[in-house]
């Protein structure tokens, strides 16, 4: 029988976005629709590897890589304009 998965809260963005805020954002993301890490690798496309990187923000993650694991999980980044 697997292990029930923990489901980390949503982040709340309070200032700029940084590398670990997004890890924060992905792991609460993939814990709170279920999946377990290898499972949402599957599911992005990517390896198990590149999203532990990403929620543990270590650098080598590749653009590409990101946006895979970020649409796969439904996530989006909005760029805003600067004053």
């Amino acid at each position: 029988m697997a292990r029930p998965l923990k489901q980390t809260p949503t982040p709340t963005k309070t200032g700029p976005l940084t590398p670990e805020l997004i890890g924060q954002f992905v792991r609460a993301k993939r814990t709170q629709s279920g999946l377990r890490i290898d499972d949402a690798a599957d599911l992005c496309g990517v390896s198990v590897e590149t999203i532990s990187k990403i929620e543990t923000a270590k650098g080598g993650v590749t653009t590409t890589n990101l946006f895979k694991v970020l649409n796969g999980l439904g996530l989006k980044m909005q760029m805003e304009p600067w004053s």
